[in-house]
């Protein structure tokens, strides 16, 4: 079992290859992931996972490979596990330059009061009669 990789173990190891030399194509890290991992066990469906990258790329693109490596375990054939691995890995590193980080202000997708900010204001300006708005700051200042 200790020798048994994980996928987040392979994820990682593609992480580290990649960073090592951002210029290689896909191809040739595919091909140093099935000879680095080919000659042992597939990993274990229970650890189907890899690292959460929420704050860089949404989860249905970072989890896009995670059906493939599915398959490739299922039929143990690590091309399959490999290249499901690239896919997640080509999401992480694309998505930011595509359509720039999740967490840039200037996308404010996760600003839930965007789109209804006016009319918030306007149903908690109305919420309290006038009476009863006077009663409540004459409270608070005395």
């Amino acid at each position: 079992m200790a020798d048994k990789p994980t996928v987040s173990d392979i994820f990682r190891r593609a992480l580290e290859i990649r960073r090592s030399s951002p210029d290689g194509s896909y191809k040739d890290l595919k091909a140093l992931i099935v000879n680095e991992f080919g000659g042992g066990p597939v990993p274990d469906t229970a650890f189907l996972t890899i690292p959460e990258y929420d704050n860089i790329t949404p989860e249905e693109d970072w989890s896009a490979g995670l059906p493939i490596v599915l398959r490739g375990i299922q039929n143990n054939d690590w091309n399959d596990v490999a290249h499901g691995i690239l896919i997640s890995l080509e999401q992480v590193e694309n998505y930011p330059k595509e359509s720039g980080r999740e967490d840039d202000p200037e996308k404010e997708w996760r600003n839930r009061t965007k789109g209804i900010a006016a009319a918030e204001e306007k149903v908690l300006e109305e919420w309290m009669p006038a009476d009863l708005m006077a009663m409540a700051k004459r409270s608070i200042k005395s």
